[in-house]
């Protein structure tokens, strides 16, 4: 195993070396000794044994080459969690939990975790360090449409940071000559490794140049180009042992949905109690100043393309437009009332929302929702329009703290919204949310919108 493994090896048995000596710190700490008995030592061995084995299952020695050192972090605690639940249970079945200091063991577990960090994090400056000198990288050959390969071509000044140096590029051609042409370019490179950036109608070409190569032991890789297809967290799944290349999907799915959810419970019940007195004073003031509704309704459409009622003050005065129109507010619409006007420009139109969100139906973050007719129009005239409706809309999102909110007059204007919601999209996280929330905070509430 070392032989084929060295790295893997080297990492897991000073990982293991890691926790032992993470397991002595903690009986220090706990009982002012250095010296621990048998039973200690038995218990340790077995939790060092569990991590390290669990390490393997999720791949947490596998090559680090390619991979963002957050990544790497997460499946190395992702390996530990599950651990610690194999110990829990065993404990309980075996009723020794009682048997070892609860301090001793979360001590440990806590020093040895920071010390595997720490390991991993000077690993990955030293690799860095390493490859910024020209060290420790595989050299590519790349293969290209006569297109170019665009999107590998943007990312060359970050490839040695990842472990990987292109070398040469080489467009796709047909015949034998070329395929000698390819022979003679990786091996005068040396290359460790054969790049395919070629588009998914190139299969044949790609068959082709698989079968050529067989008798070479050069490492191949295909990279489809999907750089003129709108893509929406993609990912590649297996299927029933089938791999999926997934062009678009919502990344609000299994733990990230529960996390979402969570999120808008949490701060919505929150956020409802703090406005509920200035709601009241608001719908007061609406009540006093124009006859109608202190509440105005509006189908929007939703996750997953559900249409569900939209919450508002009424900010303008009571009128009917034609079916299906929606005509957007504009500077001085006499529509808009004094109170609405203020409303507006504070986004405090927008309070009972909140309500929506505590409902299941909106997000605090997320894209806005638009009219049901704004939907239909744009939906022709901006690609990837609807795909929007892949999360829940919010009462604020990345669009908005960037500038594009209230009124859309323009089709560009659109086009960069959509664009915004859909990096969102495909780059949600907690804190992603959290930033936002804080930025409309800051400098989202007024917003000089009519």
């Amino acid at each position: 195993m070392a032989e084929r493994y060295p790295v893997g090896f080297f990492a897991g048995v000073t990982e293991f070396i890691l926790i032992v000596t993470g397991s002595y710190v903690a009986h220090y700490l706990r009982f002012g000794d250095w010296h621990m008995t048998d039973f200690y030592l038995v218990g340790t061995f077995i939790l060092g044994l569990i991590v390290v084995g669990c390490q393997v299952m999720v791949g947490g020695y596998l090559s680090w080459r390619g991979r963002h050192f957050f990544r790497q972090l997460g499946r190395v605690y992702s390996a530990w969690l599950l651990a610690l639940g194999i110990i829990a249970g065993a404990a309980v079945l075996l009723k020794v939990s009682a048997d070892y200091s609860r301090i001793w063991f979360l001590t440990t577990v806590c020093v040895a975790v920071a010390l595997v960090t720490g390991f991993r994090l000077l690993i990955y400056l030293l690799l860095r360090y390493s490859r910024s000198k020209g060290r420790n990288l595989k050299r590519v050959v790349v293969v290209e449409s006569e297109d170019g390969a665009s999107q590998l071509r943007s990312r060359l000044d970050i490839l040695p940071e990842h472990g990987y140096q292109a070398v040469h590029f080489i467009t796709l051609k047909s015949g034998a000559n070329w395929i000698r042409e390819l022979e003679d370019t990786l091996e005068s490179n040396g290359a460790h490794e054969l790049w395919l950036c070629l588009p998914l109608e190139q299969g044949r070409a790609i068959k082709t140049v698989l079968r050529a190569m067989r008798h070479l032991m050069v490492d191949i890789r295909y990279f489809p180009d999907l750089g003129d297809l709108p893509l929406l967290n993609h990912r590649v799944s297996e299927v029933a042992g089938l791999y999926t290349l997934d062009l678009s999907f919502s990344p609000m799915q299994g733990p990230a949905r529960i996390v979402k959810r969570f999120e808008d419970l949490t701060l919505g019940v929150l956020i409802s109690v703090l406005v509920l007195p200035l709601c009241l004073i608001i719908a007061i003031a609406i009540k006093c100043t124009s006859s109608g509704p202190v509440i105005f309704k509006q189908y929007r459409t939703g996750i997953s393309g559900r249409r569900f009622k939209v919450y508002k003050f009424r900010s303008m005065e009571v009128h009917e437009e034609s079916s299906g129109q929606v005509t957007q507010a504009r500077p001085g619409d006499p529509r808009i009332t004094r109170l609405g006007a203020f409303l507006r420009r504070t986004s405090l139109d927008e309070l009972p929302q909140f309500f929506n969100v505590l409902q299941g139906r909106m997000s605090i973050v997320g894209p806005r929702p638009h009219a049901l007719a704004h939907n239909d129009f744009y939906k022709n005239e901006v690609e990837s329009y609807m795909q929007r409706h892949k999360v829940k809309p919010g009462i604020t999102g990345w669009a908005q703290v960037n500038g594009y909110r209230g009124s859309t007059d323009t089709l560009e204007k659109m086009e960069k919204r959509v664009e915004h919601d859909l990096w969102y999209i495909d780059n949600w996280s907690l804190g992603l949310d959290l930033k936002i929330i804080a930025k409309t905070v800051v400098k989202g509430f007024f917003n000089g919108e009519p």
